[in-house]
């Protein structure tokens, strides 16, 4: 059974079901999932989680409300993200450990990444993005260095490593600096720089990496056969904006997934009248017409 992290709270319980979903469809092994949490989350929504996959994630709760008190945290961003900061620590029985942001579609098979991955002293493995000219020289003011900084929505940790050398302890310290625009994201990537192996892009495929006016920039960091590798089969991480609030990048692979979810779970999401709509338009298939105006049009720009 392969030990997931990830953090939520009851408003987001079905973006988690869907990326959970969505794991379990890419690979044939169980996950143990421990869910970083701010406050309870409803025993009925608990009960929707544990059904789903037939018995193969088994779900553990974690109650973490307060443990940040004190450290920088920013306002637009869920307390619960930062949680995984604190990891080695809450799992002191883990040597190591995968974890997910549940707005994310998986479409690899991480049951390998997980087994296969030799982390040996790095604290993390992840993918780094490729920035595009405006991100370049935040990414230089933090200290990184651009092409060498990760997204930390796909993680798999060394926690062990991690606790040997009190990593949770830096990282937390480096969340104090009030200039950070993704301060949790940022820390790990100030504190983890020379100690992360990176992954190929399949593996966390953020929203630049779906546009087709960003492919040039992809390509000074991988290639343009790792760039069709993440079109066709990468991890979709809704990075920008959300596809159960607007009509977002790779809008209808997240409906695709979220409409095979139980009609209970699936019920409990609230969605605007217009994207309602438009997610039918792509469960009876239309949406592919739309998605192919739209990749035309882009690339014309």
């Amino acid at each position: 059974m392969i030990p997931l992290a990830i953090a939520f709270t009851p408003n987001y319980i079905v973006p988690a079901a869907t990326m959970l979903k969505s794991l379990l469809d890419s690979s044939s092994d169980s996950f143990h999932a421990i869910c970083l949490v701010t406050e309870e989350i409803p025993r009925e929504m608990q009960e929707m989680l544990s059904r789903l996959g037939n018995g193969r994630v088994e779900m553990e709760y974690l109650p973490l409300k307060g443990r940040l008190d004190g450290y920088y945290t920013d306002a637009r961003y869920s307390e619960a993200a930062s949680f995984r900061l604190l990891l080695p620590e809450l799992l002191p029985d883990y040597d190591k450990i995968l974890y997910l942001d549940c707005d994310i579609i998986v479409r690899q098979d991480m049951e390998a990444l997980f087994h296969n991955t030799d982390l040996k002293d790095n604290y993390l493995a992840a993918v780094y993005e490729a920035p595009i000219e405006r991100q370049a020289e935040r990414i230089k003011a933090l200290g990184c260095i651009p092409g060498q900084y990760f997204n930390s929505g796909v993680l798999l940790i060394n926690l062990k490593q991690m606790r040997e050398e009190d990593v949770s302890s830096k990282l937390l310290k480096a969340c104090e600096k009030d200039y950070m625009e993704f301060p949790d994201q940022d820390a790990l990537n100030q504190v983890c720089q020379g100690r992360v192996l990176p992954l190929s892009p399949v593996y966390n495929g953020i929203r630049t990496f779906f546009l087709p006016q960003y492919e040039k920039d992809f390509c000074k960091v991988y290639s343009s056969d790792l760039w069709n590798q993440v079109q066709e089969n990468g991890n979709i991480h809704y990075t920008g904006g959300k596809p159960w609030n607007i009509f977002s990048v790779q809008f209808g692979e997240w409906w695709r997934v979220c409409f095979s979810l139980p009609k209970d779970l699936r019920s409990c999401l609230k969605v605007k009248g217009s994207i309602r709509f438009l997610s039918l338009l792509y469960k009876l298939g239309i949406g592919r017409i739309i998605d192919k105006g739209i990749t035309e049009y882009r690339k014309l720009k």
